[in-house]
């Protein structure tokens, strides 16, 4: 990979967004967020804006768009139909984006029909409430469940079936109570459900950890459990776990970035090795958390391995769900 970034800095002319430069790489960068501005989309693409940007590793300033729809399916099937070797752009995923593909929500595309770049962090799982909740911990949540389960109102950026109403189900699940009677309203991104959990529209907002650290800093809402295995570092480290409090429950939500199938090699090699770059660079850990997120790095084919191991995890889990996957096959091109 090395020697095909050699080349191309020697490379002499524009090609699909790329220009000769000092700094090789896409003329006019640009990540998209498949959400509306707020929540965990968002968040992916300013952390991979401000690293770049303050590790100098761009010519160009890289601006953040939205294209909000179907947790990622709008974007994805955009980029494949109109954008699918433009060098220029990145699209942010997650773990919710790959749980929906899984269950062939993303239409006739598959993992196979995107080039999947750079996993740059990790982030988990929780439930939040605001701060005058009578909810104090996750155990007070379950209680009320098993009183009642349509008495309490969940919300988050995704429709049934989503990673955010997958959290949902899973304490449904272990309040043991059928998860189809809960009460869940869908949003457009994590933060039209902040709004709401704030204006009292709904009582539990089960999003991601990075997306409330502002929320939690002003002390507007509690976090009744994050779903990571052990208690996290830094700010999170007062949060319990779910599993601390009694209920084995995890979830982990990857966080990257994938480009158009048809972004020729030199411009793919050249995203995969810069995201390689940046994240070994002590610089960008500080980023990361100032974002909220957690170590994590993986790119270009292990990359795709990981992807390929996580679809078949949420074909099953789409299955244990009764959610009718129905896995897409490759899309001709």
């Amino acid at each position: 990979m090395a020697a095909v970034i050699g080349m191309v800095l020697l490379g002499a002319c524009e090609q699909n967004g790329s220009v000769e430069s000092d700094v090789f790489g896409p003329s006019r960068p640009e990540c998209i967020a498949p959400s509306a501005p707020g929540g965990g989309f968002d968040l992916t693409c300013k952390l991979a804006q401000k690293a770049f940007r303050d590790l100098g590793l761009l010519n160009r300033p890289m601006r953040v768009t939205y294209q909000p729809g179907g947790i990622g399916a709008v974007a994805m099937n955009s980029v494949i139909a109109q954008r699918a070797s433009d060098a220029n752009i990145i699209v942010a995923f997650s773990g919710g984006s790959l749980l929906n593909l899984a269950q062939g929500k993303f239409g006739r595309y598959s993992e196979h029909d995107v080039r999947w770049v750079a996993a740059s962090g990790i982030d988990y799982g929780m439930l939040a409430v605001r701060d005058d909740s009578s909810f104090h911990e996750l155990g007070d949540l379950i209680e009320s469940l098993k009183a009642n389960p349509a008495g309490v109102v969940f919300g988050a950026g995704g429709t049934v079936g989503s990673q955010d109403w997958m959290k949902s189900a899973l304490i449904a699940r272990v309040a043991n109570i059928d998860y189809r009677g809960m009460r869940y309203v869908p949003f457009e991104g994590g933060g039209e459900a902040q709004v709401a959990l704030l204006g009292g529209h709904i009582q539990v907002y089960s999003g991601d950890i990075s997306e409330v650290v502002g929320l939690l800093e002003s002390g507007r809402v509690r976090i009744l459990a994050v779903m990571s295995d052990a208690r996290l570092p830094g700010r999170f480290a007062e949060v319990p776990t779910a599993k601390e409090q009694g209920f084995d429950l995890s979830w982990p939500i990857l966080r990257g970035y994938y480009t158009g199938p048809d972004v020729s090699e030199q411009d793919y090699a050249w995203w995969v090795e810069t995201f390689e770059t940046m994240m070994r660079d002590e610089r960008f850990d500080r980023v990361r958390e100032e974002f909220g997120m957690f170590p994590y790095a993986i790119a270009g084919a292990d990359l795709h391995a990981l992807i390929a191991e996580r679809m078949a995890h949420y074909r099953l889990l789409a299955q244990e769900f009764d959610l009718n996957p129905q896995a897409p096959g490759v899309a001709a091109r």
